[in-house]
């Protein structure tokens, strides 16, 4: 491995480079374009580009490209040569400061929402400055957002920016009345990003794996995560080298890929980056997925990032770790030594509670996709109910400002380990509980409701703008208050004792809890078209075009997009389904009763007292799951066939409907992977392919 200081960034236009290769007036200009959003003049973005080329160049690069985010949950980029002929038919490099701030994509092809009309295919991308341009397969990528002729946003960088920008503001009023000398404010992501491994010789026997992600058929091995014995397990070599390749490739383009280990699942594992501003923890977290895929595929496997590719041990998800942090170094979701006199860190947490309470069911589409349904609720990832987490300590204080009583305040609890040679360890203020989707942890707030395979963006475009909201209503409070303290105490006292019925420190697995969050009147949006068909209530619209996060226009665009990917993730896998059963496993079974036929009727030729009784008693009960399995096939085809109508309607169909009939054609597909040989059954069993990776 190379020196890992000198190998970090170096793929990476980054501030040390444009600090080395700009004249000071350039780079000091640039600066103030990328801390406080001033108009970049055309002259000073020709001396970057110029600048942005050479290097890139240097390091190999023939090629640039706008690397945006359209609305389809994976990046987009279109490459560029840096080569430009002259007269003497020879060709000269060149990348203009035009080339770099603004380009033109044909958006035809990219989801819309109806937001445009195919034959209106022109789409403009502008660079995001805020975010470092990179070098990727000797392309030159420069981070843009990506939007319409008419300027909506087709995107999922610009509403996050557009989301950082508002809370930016409102949490500076905040600030400014607690005489805070900070001048931006800005949130900070570190996404833990869960992920499959599986050699990819299995996997190229998947059509389900290949066309879907995740399996459609298949039974639970015998041995599978019962044992607890792969979480935080000794990591194999051939994983480990996997692993050192995708450091060192995250390294290169500035990704701070931290923390790696086994998780729960056979063939699971996690990466954790260090915390970073969101919208570059956004392009970095694409850019992992899809170093995740290349480096796999280099060492022989295939990377799953899909939600639920296995049935019956643990799907993947993403946990979203969310904070705020001013430029003068504060964070402000710090409780600090005495959480209880802190006033400002009460008043944000406030605001996040009452965020929470106010727009659960933006919470819960924001993590709402056919794929996530399968996790959420399922007793390895939080429930679709969203609450929050504060622990202890916290909870105490809360309840105390509630009830208008002194707190006690307490000193700090030791965890006694029993072993003398170590110190006593300070016990945090809140532990750590996997089942809440929303968990205070310290510092931060930990969202873990979030799909494996989902961008980042969407989730915290939500997050930044539900809290701005609030703020944005304390500061106006506030700011007309006669007495501040006094207001400020009964603000934070009325927030409470109004929107803690979100707070839960219990086991949110439980059964129990459902009955009683919904005794608290908590929504609990079970499926991807219940959240949606919340989306467009007047509160959301009115919240997201007041901040202008979003226009309704642009609302109602999502909306149509959602729902479009959930029917047609659904339609996909059904059709897999019926494609597999009739090609693949029908065949493969009519054969194996064929071979039980003819071994009766061999041992009957050479003796009509040869026990039989295996082969008759399989025959049979193979003959009747198959004939059960083909009834099931013909009412899953009947089914799709009766899919009409559009939107939330035709969702709600393939919700009701369809998705019961493929459950129906897996159990009895499954029965007969139960009863059909090893030699005959034409897929990779769950036990070939969770187990694949030896050692």
């Amino acid at each position: 491995m190379s020196n890992t200081s000198e190998l970090f960034g170096s793929m990476v236009f980054s501030n040390a480079v444009m600090r080395e290769r700009l004249p000071k007036d350039t780079y000091q200009t640039l600066q103030k374009t990328i801390k406080h959003g001033k108009h970049l003049d055309i002259n000073i973005a020709n001396v970057v580009a110029n600048a942005m080329k050479d290097w890139a160049i240097e390091k190999g690069a023939t090629h640039f490209t706008h690397w945006f985010q359209p609305m389809t949950g994976v990046t987009a980029e279109k490459h560029e040569s840096f080569i430009s002929p002259n007269e003497d038919g020879r060709v000269i490099m060149e990348f203009s400061g035009k080339e770099l701030v603004k380009g033109e994509s044909d958006a035809s092809s990219f989801p819309s929402g109806g937001l445009r009309a195919t034959f209106e295919a022109r789409g403009y991308t502008a660079w995001d400055a805020t975010s470092y341009a990179f070098i990727k397969d000797k392309t030159l990528c420069i981070p843009t957002a990506f939007c319409s002729y008419g300027g909506d946003a087709l995107d999922e960088k610009t509403p996050l920016l557009r989301s950082m920008e508002d809370f930016n503001r409102e949490a500076l009023r905040i600030l400014k009345l607690f005489g805070s000398d900070a001048t931006s404010v800005k949130t900070t992501v570190g996404p833990e990003q869960e992920y499959f491994l599986i050699d990819k010789s299995v996997y190229e026997k998947r059509p389900d794996l290949i066309y879907t992600g995740r399996t459609l058929f298949g039974r639970k091995p015998p041995k599978g995560q019962e044992l607890e014995d792969h979480y935080y397990g000794t990591i194999k070599p051939r994983v480990k080298a996997f692993m050192e390749e995708l450091d060192e490739e995250c390294w290169k383009l500035g990704i701070s890929a931290k923390t790696e280990h086994n998780e729960v699942a056979p063939a699971q594992h996690e990466l954790a980056p260090i915390f970073t501003t969101t919208n570059i923890a956004a392009d970095h977290n694409q850019l992992t997925m899809e170093l995740l895929k290349k480096v796999a595929s280099k060492h022989g496997m295939f990377c799953i990032l899909h939600e639920k590719p296995f049935e019956g041990v643990n799907g993947s998800g993403k946990h979203n770790n969310w904070s705020a942090a001013t430029n003068t170094g504060v964070n402000l979701l710090e409780p600090g030594d005495t959480p209880s006199e802190n006033a400002q860190f009460l008043l944000f947490l406030c605001a996040v509670i009452k965020a929470v309470d106010d727009y659960p069911e933006l919470l819960r589409i924001s993590v709402a996709t056919a794929a996530n349904d399968h996790r959420l609720g399922a007793s390895e990832a939080p429930p679709a109910i969203m609450s929050m987490f504060v622990g202890e300590e916290l909870g105490e204080i809360l309840e105390s400002i509630k009830n208008g009583n002194e707190y006690a305040v307490h000193e700090k609890k030791q965890m006694k380990i029993g072993v003398h040679t170590l110190p006593r360890i300070p016990k945090d203020n809140t532990d750590r509980n996997r089942t809440s989707p929303f968990a205070f942890t310290g510092n931060k707030f930990e969202f873990r409701a979030l799909g494996s395979s989902a961008s980042i963006s969407e989730v915290n475009t939500v997050l930044n703008t539900i809290v701005a909201e609030e703020l944005r209503q304390f500061a106006d409070i506030l700011e007309n208050a006669d007495n501040f303290e006094k207001e400020l105490h009964n603000l934070i006292r009325k927030t409470i004792k109004e929107h803690d019925r979100v707070i839960f420190n219990g086991n949110g697995y439980d059964e129990s809890w459902e009955k009683e969050a919904k005794e608290r009147g908590l929504l609990n949006l079970k499926t991807t078209p219940d959240a949606y068909s919340k989306y467009l209530d007047k509160k959301n619209v009115e919240l997201f075009s007041s901040h202008n996060v979003f226009t309704l226009a642009e609302m109602k665009a999502r909306y149509e997009i959602a729902l479009e990917n959930y029917i047609k993730t659904i339609n996909i896998e059904a059709e897999t389904m019926i494609e597999m059963v009739r090609k693949q496993i029908l065949p493969a079974v009519s054969a194996f009763e064929e071979d039980l036929a003819s071994s009766i009727s061999i041992k009957k030729e050479v003796s009509e007292k040869a026990s039989c009784r295996f082969e008759e008693e399989t025959l049979e009960t193979e003959s009747k799951t198959a004939d059960k399995a083909y009834a099931a096939v013909k009412n899953l085809e009947k089914t799709l066939k009766g899919a009409k109508g559009e939107s939330i309607e035709l969702a709600m169909y393939y919700k009701d409907k369809v998705i019961p009939a493929m459950r129906k054609l897996r159990n009895e597909v499954d029965t007969l992977e139960t009863i059909t040989d090893a030699e005959h059954w034409p897929l990779p069993t769950y036990g070939e392919m969770l187990f694949s990776v030896k050692y």
